[in-house]
């Protein structure tokens, strides 16, 4: 998991630094100004700006954090105010909390957008993610109880956040387990859709091995285990 995320950030970098004056010339050329229209052309030219801009924050450059600055406190739609913050989101920069902050603050009675929100804090690479998670989980937007807001924030960092769910720990299955056993006394369905990242233990080191087992096991042992996580979990510790 380490070497996996080590070489693919070397990469993203060495990209980065490669390409440098493209990439700025790119993002400006498709900066979209005109007032957010729902089209083809458009969503091309506001994705392809978004990842020139992703890149070339890589490079901790001042720079780049004032250009996404710039684009998030005078944008006119949420797309790219949500690129803004994804461009910065791995980065431990005052801007990137503050923008949180007040994107969290601005869209707060959107359900979607704020599911948006808490799957990309869940996404972060930044240290501390996990902490920051379990403190989003009494955010007023968020809900145990509500099969959308667990899959934006507990199933992203299980399913796409490698480098933290994997942590040599075990911080992060131990988490994950916390929360299948939580809910599977609210909704044994979604709690059964959880345990999947833990099954899959065979394809990790054997000190990963261990700890996701140990998770399952924990998990396994719970008080009237539902049917829906009792079958995936023994199934999953059979191998």
């Amino acid at each position: 998991v380490d070497a996996i995320y080590q070489a693919r950030k070397l990469l993203q970098a060495k990209i980065a630094q490669t390409l440098e004056s493209l990439l700025l010339e790119t993002y400006q050329q498709n900066k979209v100004g005109s007032d957010y229209q729902y089209n083809a052309t458009d969503m091309g030219k506001r994705r392809l700006s978004s990842i020139c801009l992703l890149y070339l924050n890589l490079l901790a450059k001042d720079q780049y954090v004032e250009l996404t600055k710039l684009q998030f406190d005078t944008t006119n739609n949420m797309t790219d105010s949500m690129a803004a913050l994804e461009s910065v989101n791995d980065l431990d920069i005052s801007f990137r909390s503050e923008a949180l902050v007040a994107f969290g603050d601005r869209w707060k009675d959107d359900a979607l957008v704020m599911d948006k929100w808490f799957s990309l804090q869940a996404r972060s690479r930044k240290s501390g993610v996990l902490e920051t998670i379990k403190q989003l989980l009494d955010h007023p937007c968020f809900s145990i109880k509500n099969p959308n807001n667990v899959r934006a924030l507990i199933s992203v960092f299980a399913m796409a956040n490698p480098t933290a769910f994997h942590a040599k720990d075990g911080s992060g299955y131990a988490f994950l387990a916390d929360k299948i056993i939580e809910l599977n006394a609210i909704n044994p369905q979604v709690a059964s859709r959880l345990v999947k990242p833990l099954i899959d233990w065979k394809k990790y080191d054997a000190g990963r091995q261990k700890l996701m087992k140990q998770s399952l096991q924990r998990i396994k042992a719970v008080p009237d285990l539902s049917r829906d996580v009792f079958e995936i979990v023994d199934r999953g510790l059979d191998g």
